[in-house]
């Protein structure tokens, strides 16, 4: 550093540029450096080493370094008096290594390269002027450096809705009804114990064979603003929020509806607005689940740099890739709640995402003390158990020291100390009762039908999906086209929509699009799709996988499996396939592996090629990562792992395109599925009258052109 550099000239100066009274007076500097430096070691002692504190201790470091080199070089020094200066320098030195020791991010201060502030600069002088040496000019003014923004920080952005929002609501003030501190422990036996990894060993130690769950009270109403009931198992939880709990570990497994859970808790709680981050594949889907279950609700999600936010609507979602961006207005904005989905991705404590989330986190608790705090994870611990660490500190149950409040009011009630037995037992139930909550699928069986398709939205916003987009306009501009030209050419043109002659427009645009391999033509299209969700497919099988264990995914194009494949691979899963090329042999291996090979996480399998005669029990979760043009090949996909023989709920994951043709499909082969079901109980008339779901798809698309939707 420059000022570094400068003040190794002026030591090499010896006296001449500065002039000090006699080493051993003690108005010299050694009486202040020795005063500075057993404050800074009775701090430590004391275990409370303040930010003042450090900048003392890195000032007298510096100040001992100067005085050892100002002396050795002072040939004016007598040798008996140089040999004193540095013995009472060298016992300096060694108080600071102890009092090092004691708080080991001292060391950092003690490094060439530490950055010095303006606050030690000033400390600096002000003890040189106090020891009566006279500075130099340049010594005398401490000029600051121009602050230079963290990478993250010159990327900030403020939306114009947030500002808009903000000039609504200048003064945002905190909640002080909710300020109450919390009782004081009637004891205080733990103070002086580490606590924090005796916590994370009882979870290794103090089982005894209890589920990880907090009690819950039994559910009151299945209810909901949206008119979906709750299953049992989420309602009791909600029952929890309702009794004023609003700290929750939710660790449910895939399938058991943690968002819906999150949602009502939100509700309950009047935990508006709320602050949701999740990964960027599940964001859509968390708006549309925010109009299924609390309607009254409007949702918002964060693109890019949020120029379509609306800053004024109840819930905020934003994924974690682009926090870097918005973390700054997020944590002024007031949240009342705060939902982090996925939460075992914020397990280490030195990355960006990780970093942001718990300042949000912080900033929340600041402004309203009871907020409502929700990490959701299916895999709260990836390696090791002190992956709880990060999502007990977003809860606010721990900081990087020690636990608070609650937690420790919890640890000092049960008497016992971590060297008395069943201390590990009793630490484990505290934290659970904190708000830990776990289910699996075979603990809730009987609230979960035996089979459901659950649909998950996905944003195509690169410039593959907005591509996808173009040609999805091009194809209802051109039957737009087709169709006005046809009512022109009538000798009577159509009042309205015309229904006979849209189905006539889309037959022929079908037609041709069967001999046509243009970009905009309906299957092309379709393909495109698949291909653009791929990775987001697979990216979600990976977390189904490591949530839960053994994934069938399902899809119609071989790049598509390739590139699945591809992503299980990169991203440590081992995956097998089958495909319509594999001879039997090969297909019965990759099996065989499936079923029994705990290693083997997916298995990739052609929605034509594996459709049917496949037993795939081993797994309970279902990954149709395109669609089938018919209800019935969905539905053979689905019963490869619903079969005789499997005793757990199945659960297929939809992976749909929002706002393409792709969730207008999804629709329409449901719709199939309706009538299937009731031609079986009798009639088949509807069945036949529908025709094909290609051609309900185009009517569709251009019905709802022509109506101006």
């Amino acid at each position: 550093m420059a000022q570094t550099g400068q003040r190794s000239k002026q030591n090499s100066r010896g006296t001449a540029g500065r002039r000090r009274r006699r080493p051993l007076d003690e108005e010299g500097i050694i009486p202040i450096l020795a005063r500075a430096v057993r404050e800074v070691e009775n701090a430590a002692g004391r275990g409370k080493v303040s930010p003042s504190n450090r900048t003392k201790f890195q000032v007298a470091a510096l100040l001992v370094r100067e005085e050892r080199a100002r002396v050795k070089d002072d040939h004016e020094v007598p040798d008996s008096e140089r040999a004193e200066v540095l013995k009472r320098l060298d016992g300096l030195a060694g108080i600071m290594a102890k009092t090092a020791a004691r708080d080991t991010s001292l060391i950092a201060l003690l490094a060439p390269e530490a950055k010095v502030s303006d606050a030690a600069k000033a400390l600096r002088r002000d003890m040189l002027l106090a020891s009566g040496a006279e500075l130099e000019p340049d010594e005398l003014l401490i000029v600051s450096e121009p602050i230079q923004l963290a990478p993250e920080a010159a990327k900030q952005v403020v939306p114009p809705s947030v500002k808009q929002a903000q000039l609504a609501n200048p003064f945002l003030a905190p909640d002080l009804s909710a300020l109450t501190p919390p009782p004081k422990p009637s004891s205080t036996r733990l103070a002086n114990w580490e606590l924090i990894e005796p916590l994370f060993r009882s979870f290794e130690y103090g089982a005894g064979g209890q589920a990880a769950t907090m009690e819950l009270p039994e559910a009151a109403s299945l209810a909901t603003p949206g008119g979906l009931p709750l299953m049992r198992h989420q309602a009791r939880l909600i029952e929890s929020v309702r009794a004023g709990h609003r700290s929750f570990l939710l660790a449910d497994e895939p399938g058991l509806g943690k968002t819906a859970q999150a949602l009502m808790a939100a509700n309950v709680a009047k935990a508006f607005p709320l602050l949701v981050v999740v990964p960027n594949v599940v964001k859509t889907n968390w708006a549309r689940e925010v109009e299924r279950w609390i309607p009254q609700r409007t949702a918002t999600v964060v693109h890019g740099d949020g120029d379509t936010l609306d800053a004024f609507a109840d819930v905020i979602i934003v994924n974690y890739e682009i926090l870097d961006r918005h973390v700054g207005w997020l944590g002024r904005f007031g949240f009342k709640g705060m939902v982090v989905d996925e939460a075992h991705f914020i397990k280490n404590a030195t990355s960006q995402r990780s970093r942001h989330v718990q300042s949000l986190a912080a900033n929340i608790r600041v402004l309203h003390p009871k907020a409502l705090m929700m990490a959701l994870t299916g895999t709260p611990l990836i390696n090791q158990i002190e992956d709880f660490r990060m999502i007990w500190k977003f809860l606010g149950w721990i900081d990087d020291k020690k636990p608070l409040g609650e937690l420790m009011n919890r640890l000092e009630s049960t008497g016992l100390t971590p060297a008395d037995q069943g201390f590990f037992a009793e630490a484990r139930k505290s934290v659970i009762d904190m708000g830990i909550v776990r289910r699996k699928k075979v603990d809730v069986a009987a609230d979960i039908p035996a089979r459901r398709i659950a649909d998950i939205p996905v944003e195509l916003d690169d410039e593959f999906g907005r591509s996808i987009r173009a040609s999805e306009r091009a194809l209802v501009a051109r039957l737009v086209a087709r169709y006005r030209r046809a009512a022109e050419n009538r000798e009577v043109p159509p009042v309205g929509v015309d229904a006979e002659l849209v189905r006539l427009v889309a037959a022929a645009e079908l037609e041709e699009s069967r001999q046509s391999s243009s970009g905009d033509n309906v299957f092309t299209m379709v393909r495109q799709i698949g291909t653009a969700k791929a990775v987001l497919a697979a990216d979600y099988t990976a977390q189904l996988a490591r949530n839960v264990g053994k994934v069938v995914f399902f899809a119609k194009h071989i790049d598509v499996m390739d590139a699945a494949e591809q992503h299980f691979a990169q991203a440590g899963l081992r995956a097998v396939s089958v495909r319509g090329d594999q001879s039997p042999k090969a297909r019965q291996e990759a099996i065989d592996a499936f079923t029994n090979d705990e290693d083997v996480a997916v298995i990739v399998c052609s929605l034509t090629a594996a459709g049917v005669g496949l037993n795939l029990q081993a797994a309970s979760n279902v990954v149709l990562a395109e669609l089938s043009w018919t209800s019935a090949e969905q539905t053979q996909a689905i019963d490869r792992v619903h079969r005789i023989g499997q005793d757990m709920p199945v659960t297929a994951w939809r992976i749909l395109a929002a706002q393409t043709i792709d969730a207008r499909i999804a629709d329409l082969i449901d719709a199939k599925a309706g009538l299937a079901a009731r031609a079986l109980d009798g009639s088949d008339e509807e069945v036949a009258a529908e025709g094909t779901v290609q051609l309900q798809a185009l009517i569709s698309l251009l019905t709802d052109a022509l109506s101006g939707k």
